[in-house]
């Protein structure tokens, strides 16, 4: 017997049965019920998407319940400790792990793709020297559409292949570049001698030293970093990606439309939030009267809780093992002790437990990057290279999905109806 859902409309007494898939009914479904031909059917009115799903997709599971998170069925703890940010981008982009061929050939590319256009240097430089660095990624990513413009040829798999290629190899660039030219630096091309999180790290702080020297436990921590920001399912940014998508633009003013998304406080900022929290908390005596101030509704706990997992993100327990490798080649920030000290009084209150409120993937990510020394207008930047891959396998699975269609919400009209116009001779006489 197939799964339905009998919905009875008591304006009519009406009975519907709506097939239930995949645990979901057709919002298309629901609009077939209506109280008589002549007015609209139902429409389901669902600000922020909390319930409702726009796509069916294979990228990341996510089971907010238990704390899970997968790419493509295989666990982010697996993936973080036992793979590198290449190889989790090409099972992201095609779906499965990479032969051994399949892998050199895939870094081969991506590795002699990091330079760009001398136009785009001379481009980046026109900005002021105080531009923020997401400001100037997410217009130096759009203005790739125009140095690329085969790119518009998005049912080419080859055109596309090649776009995913040089989207993945750049960003690291343009991220690098958009750092330097907030310090007046020069900007440092890349080095294909080195891995890609190293040529990232040598395009950031090499200065006049002929050969870019750093410590492997720093480009594995960022290369962590990078791994678990590569995907989070139907998230602000990744929704923007294929909303902007859907009207079969090329990818990289897509890509630009989920920077944008990135950069607003409420998704890419939280992690500057809790540096800000942790300060102004000052140390460990502290905490107790914070935690009051939380509760009584005076304090924010930033850092804790998250719209997904009502359990522990499984980002966090990763990056806090990150931290201490960190922190044993930079020396410990003195903000972990009252981070740690934070946690552990949250994770024994009741308070905190009732409301399932967990530290997530932002309340120790921001201690590593202050430890890289990047300033917090930087966190974005690197947020945005890490998320790269999983905007362009959503990207893909969209443009290959018969089932989608341009985004165009319906929306509930609230003004008013048939006002007879006056013109201005006569409402100023």
């Amino acid at each position: 017997m197939t799964d339905s859902l009998t919905v009875r409309d008591n304006r009519t007494g009406q009975e519907y049965d709506v097939p239930i898939l995949d645990g979901s009914i057709k919002a298309a479904d629901i609009g077939k019920i209506k109280a008589d031909d002549e007015t609209p059917g139902l429409a389901v009115y669902d600000p922020g998407f909390v319930n409702t799903a726009s796509c069916r997709s294979s990228v990341t599971y996510i089971d907010g319940e238990k704390g899970i998170l997968e790419y493509r069925g295989y666990p982010i703890e697996q993936l973080a400790e036992k793979s590198s940010f290449l190889e989790v981008s090409y099972l992201l982009i095609h779906g499965a792990l990479p032969t051994k061929a399949e892998y050199d050939t895939w870094v081969h590319e991506i590795t002699y793709h990091t330079f760009v256009h001398e136009n785009v240097k001379t481009f980046m430089q026109g900005f002021r020297y105080d531009a923020h660095p997401m400001g100037m990624l997410m217009a130096s990513v759009g203005a790739l559409s125009t140095f690329y413009p085969d790119a518009r040829n998005i049912s080419d798999p080859q055109n596309r292949h090649m776009q995913i290629v040089r989207m993945i190899a750049k960003m690291p660039t343009l991220g690098a570049w958009s750092f330097r030219h907030a310090q007046g630096k020069p900007y440092i091309y890349p080095d294909n001698d080195l891995s890609y999180t190293a040529n990232f790290l040598s395009m950031l702080f090499k200065m006049s030293e002929s050969k870019f020297e750093v410590d492997e436990r720093l480009v594995k921590a960022l290369d962590i970093l990078f791994i678990l920001h590569a995907d989070h399912e139907q998230n602000c940014s990744t929704n923007a990606v294929r909303s902007v998508g859907s009207s079969q633009v090329d990818p990289y003013s897509a890509v630009a439309a989920g920077i944008g998304a990135l950069y607003g406080p409420l998704h890419g900022g939280a992690n500057e939030a809790v540096l800000r929290m942790l300060r102004r908390i000052g140390s460990k005596e502290n905490i107790p009267a914070f935690i009051e101030g939380v509760k009584n509704g005076n304090e924010k706990l930033m850092g804790f809780g998250h719209r997904v997992y009502k359990n522990h993100d499984p980002r966090a327990t990763i990056i806090k093992k990150a931290c201490d490798d960190v922190f044993e080649v930079t020396g410990v920030n003195p903000l972990l002790e009252i981070a740690k000290e934070l946690e552990k009084i949250a994770l024994e209150d009741e308070y905190f437990i009732s409301r399932k409120l967990y530290p997530n993937v932002d309340f120790y990510s921001g201690l590593i990057y202050e430890a890289f020394q990047f300033p917090p207008e930087m966190f974005t930047v690197l947020f945005a290279i890490g998320r790269t891959p999983g905007w362009l396998a959503q990207w893909i699975e969209l443009v290959q999905d018969k089932e989608q269609k341009i985004a165009r919400p319906k929306q509930i009209y609230t003004g008013e109806r048939q006002l007879q116009f006056t013109p201005a001779s006569e409402r100023w006489a």
